[in-house]
């Protein structure tokens, strides 16, 4: 964790923004004493929509038949 005085983080501010976006926590002081902590946020994940994809796929009705000898055999399955 980095710690940078008031005046060093209104003059780099920039700087310390893309070293938060990179991972790293920014202590920023007033006369050596800790005020605030300068953290990258956790951006939201749009929420899931379920069935995106329906109709753009067919599953065929033997998707769960065990594969064929020489495919096994190929993985060394048959062994």
């Amino acid at each position: 964790m980095k710690t940078v005085n008031v005046h060093e983080a209104k003059t780099h501010l920039s700087r310390l923004l893309e070293e938060v976006e990179a991972g790293q926590e920014v202590v920023i002081a007033r006369a050596g004493r800790p005020v605030a902590r300068l953290t990258a946020l956790l951006r939201e994940r749009p929420p899931r929509q379920l069935g995106i994809l329906a109709g753009r796929y067919n599953v065929p009705e033997d998707w769960d038949a065990p594969l064929p000898a020489d495919v096994i055999d190929r993985f060394g399955g048959g062994e």
